[in-house]
């Protein structure tokens, strides 16, 4: 078992592309931990806006009656890949992993197994 800052830091070097992790409680919109970013991408910023997202998906599938749980949620800008991977499993409720990652120097379906790795390790 890991714990938040060394889970994220692997996230970083583990994951090709990476460029900035953060664990975010979604009920508050604060960030546990924050890994890598800058001054190009504020990640205290990107993860209370990344909780909005998280708030407005969860509260759709509840209105569409849905009976399902969210595995992750990507974000595909020009340049970059945002993945929001929420967490599963006790303890955990409410949170989610947040990877930024460059588009033109990493493999989304990598990263995603990576990080679903880091996750299972991961313990708050």
């Amino acid at each position: 078992m890991a714990n938040t800052e060394t889970s994220l830091k692997e996230a970083l070097t583990a994951i090709d592309g990476a460029i900035g992790a953060a664990l975010v409680d979604y009920s508050s919109g604060m960030a546990l931990g924050i890994a890598g970013g800058g001054k190009d991408l504020d990640l205290a910023v990107a993860a209370a806006g990344n909780t909005d997202v998280v708030r407005a998906k969860v509260r759709t599938m509840e209105m569409l009656g849905l009976n399902d749980e969210i595995e992750d949620i990507l974000i595909t800008l020009g340049g970059q890949y945002h993945l929001i991977r929420l967490l599963k499993g006790r303890g955990t409720g409410g949170l989610f992993l947040y990877l930024a990652l460059d588009k033109g120097r990493s493999n989304l379906a990598m990263a995603r197994h990576q990080l679903k790795k880091i996750e299972a390790e991961l313990e708050v």
